[in-house]
């Protein structure tokens, strides 16, 4: 297993990379784009929004630079709700 070292600044602004399992390339289409749009809608009507800086989808990962609310720094359990839906 992996021994992730995570950085928590309430406020803070972070870059993020997420490949998908085995490098399926299952994200380069309107239907994937569609879901996680609602999978982000989802995670902002439960938790405070945060603001997504910049996002880029490929077939098989995409990368995103998001900045917390100022009181939080839960970036982990809104990717944990976002690739659970």
């Amino acid at each position: 297993m992996s021994n992730y070292r995570r950085c928590y600044v309430s406020g803070g602004s972070y870059f993020f990379t997420v490949v998908t399992e085995r490098r399926a390339k299952i994200l380069g289409n309107d239907l994937a784009r569609d879901l996680l749009r609602a999978a982000f809608q989802d995670c902002f009507q439960r938790w405070p929004p945060f603001r997504v800086d910049a996002m880029v989808m490929l077939h098989d990962h995409m990368h995103a630079t998001w900045t917390l609310p100022p009181d939080d720094a839960a970036y982990s359990k809104r990717w944990g709700a976002i690739k659970t839906l």
